[in-house]
């Protein structure tokens, strides 16, 4: 008697699709991913990789696993605030709320009193010039880039942008500011050298060509020794004889000075300074929502926002309202981990690494995101074999150690006080998979 084809006994896909655990994934996945899940669980049997009698548990397991985002939360154990890699600055509960009620029909261009249109993100202009006074005017755009773009673009397209070569940086990612600029239509006018540049340099730069002075914060480097770099405010005298306006981007989020940064440039000091347009970012340092934040001289502000550029790269109503929360709610997790209490870091840091059994060692944060470069923030980190890091990446939840000389280091600063026993399981659940395969390799 000829045997039965095993997969003749795989359950039928309208079968599997009426499971009530799938139905009720239809609430948070797409019937297109659902058929997927199904077809993948079906062809593995088919392969033989499962026998049909476990498609249905198998098919029920990919369902509860499966997200409508492949992102993955992770615990920042990397001593770094702004981590690129991880998505810069982690949102404040504020911010977390306003993006969850804009996520639904609001009034971002609207009047609810009189029923006609507004100007857009009215409130997160009100709180950014709210939180810097010194500028008469503020307009966000959707990130650093775009707000250079912008400046550089309704400034001066065809004409000059004179800037020292010192600042000529390249940004993440490869991109480098003299190709973002001169894609805009713009031409630079280099001036001085890579480490030193006068005020001489730029007068003779100067003339009817020129359609801004750019001044660049070289947020992700420092050059030392034998340098020379022109203030701001002696640019502003000359940019006023030669009626050319003066932008600063500084790179970085902070809108007045930090103590704790004493090198670091801000907004109101460079509009102080003279500047006529300051571009700064919306999460690094402010610990936003990534955006470019455009404040400046009224007359300046409202030629930018008037450019047709402007539409092409505005912020859309989540960043908005996350903004507008991170400037008029509590300080947001950036800001408290760059001036985390060191000695109760220390202290939670023992506490977990005495139920570990591993040393303490110091350890330096940094800011991160290309902010105060070379800037070290004093701290501590439990010390582990190297080999946890992977399992600790890949493993649930996610947490994202720092590998160092040989080392898997965990630092706290960045890491909610709520999490760290959720640090703590995680690391014994690696020492503990650590070991079965270190067994497994000596057997």
């Amino acid at each position: 008697m000829d045997k039965v084809d095993p997969r003749r006994q795989i359950p039928r896909t309208n079968d599997l699709l009426a499971l009530p655990a799938v139905h009720e994934a239809r609430t948070r996945l797409s019937e297109r991913v659902i058929r997927e899940l199904v077809r993948e669980v079906q062809a593995r049997a088919r392969r033989g990789d499962i026998p049909p009698g476990q498609v249905e548990s198998a098919l029920l397991a990919a369902v509860a696993a499966r997200r409508a985002t492949t992102l993955r939360p992770v615990l920042n154990a990397t001593g770094v605030i702004v981590h690129t890699n991880l998505g810069r600055a982690p949102l404040s509960a504020g911010a977390v709320e306003a993006l969850v009620a804009a996520s639904g029909y609001v009034d971002v261009e609207l009047d609810l009193a009189d029923g006609r249109r507004s100007r857009r993100g009215a409130g997160a202009r009100a709180a950014l010039l709210s939180a810097c006074p010194a500028a008469e005017d503020a307009l966000v755009v959707n990130n650093g880039a775009a707000a250079l773009v912008l400046a550089t673009t309704a400034l001066a397209a065809g004409r000059e942008v004179v800037v020292s070569r010192g600042e000529l940086v390249e940004i993440g990612a490869g991109f480098r500011l003299p190709d973002l600029i001169e894609s805009t239509g713009a031409t630079l006018h280099e001036v001085g050298t890579t480490n030193r540049t006068h005020l001489r340099d730029y007068a003779g730069a100067l003339g009817p060509a020129t359609g801004c002075i750019l001044k660049v914060h070289p947020s992700n480097f420092w050059v030392g020794g034998f340098t020379s770099a022109v203030p701001l405010d002696e640019l502003r005298s000359l940019a006023d004889a030669n009626g050319v306006p003066l932008v600063a981007d500084l790179g970085s989020g902070l809108l007045e000075p930090d103590p704790h940064l004493p090198h670091e440039p801000d907004a109101a000091t460079a509009l102080a300074s003279g500047a006529d347009v300051v571009i700064a970012s919306g999460d690094k340092l402010l610990g936003g929502p990534q955006a470019g934040l455009l404040l400046g001289r009224k007359e300046a502000i409202e030629r930018l926002s008037r450019h047709p550029l402007a539409r092409a790269v505005r912020a859309d109503k989540l960043a908005l309202a996350a903004l507008e929360a991170t400037l008029a709610g509590a300080a947001p997790p950036v800001v408290e981990a760059l001036h985390a209490d060191v000695e109760q870091l220390r202290r939670r840091t023992d506490r977990l690494a005495q139920a570990l059994g591993a040393p303490v060692v110091e350890h330096e944060g940094r800011v991160g995101g290309g902010g105060a470069p070379g800037f070290a923030l004093p701290g501590w980190a439990i010390r582990l074999p190297e080999g946890l890091a992977g399992l600790l990446r890949t493993g649930d939840p996610a947490v994202v150690p720092r590998v160092h000389a040989g080392s898997c280091l965990i630092d706290l600063r960045c890491v909610p006080e709520r999490d760290d026993d959720r640090i703590l399981e995680a690391v014994r659940h690696a020492l503990a998979a650590l070991g079965t395969a270190s067994a497994g390799r000596a057997g």
